[in-house]
């Protein structure tokens, strides 16, 4: 009889950029997506949540988030730039999701929206307490995390089969 493992999936989306005159991909963290960064670490670190492996988008202010927010946990976990994750949609980010080695448990994902809220929505087959009510009527704000448990390996990881379980935003 075998039992199955527990994978937990934390969803990030980049802290509040900046609207300089560059390309989409280039923009920088404003001020305060430099400061909810540090405070989105810090939550993580917190949290019981220890990510063996990060995927993050190659965008700048994803990169950045991503940074700032690992300087504040307790070990960093192995990060890989996936350029598939910037502009992607919730399905592209399903397929990156389902080449995950089983050996991970523990994945966070660094990225955008809509793409984020519209996944973590879509991935919900079930949710504890009110936390599907507030992921929807916050809309995912900027270094906002949500939590998603997943029974199974990621190749299994499909609409419906996971459980939201924990959601965070900064200015809440």
């Amino acid at each position: 009889m075998s039992v199955e493992v527990v994978r937990r999936i934390v969803l990030l989306r980049h802290a509040k950029a900046d609207w300089p005159d560059v390309a989409d991909h280039d923009r920088p963290l404003a001020e305060r997506g430099r400061q909810d960064a540090a405070v989105a670490g810090r939550r993580l670190a917190g949290s019981g949540v220890t990510p063996e492996l990060t995927l993050c988008s190659t965008a700048v202010r994803a990169r950045d988030t991503w940074k700032l927010c690992a300087a504040e946990l307790p070990r960093r976990p192995r990060t890989t730039y996936e350029s598939r994750l910037y502009e992607a949609t919730p399905g592209q980010v399903i397929a990156v999701l389902n080449e995950v080695d089983d050996a991970v448990r523990d994945l966070l994902v660094v990225g955008h929206n809509p793409t984020l809220h519209t996944l973590a929505d879509l991935l919900a087959g079930t949710a504890e307490g009110d936390t599907l009510a507030r992921v929807h009527a916050s809309g995912f704000p900027t270094a906002s995390q949500a939590v998603l448990t997943l029974a199974g390996g990621w190749k299994s990881l499909e609409p419906g089969a996971a459980t939201l379980t924990d959601f965070w935003t900064p200015h809440a």
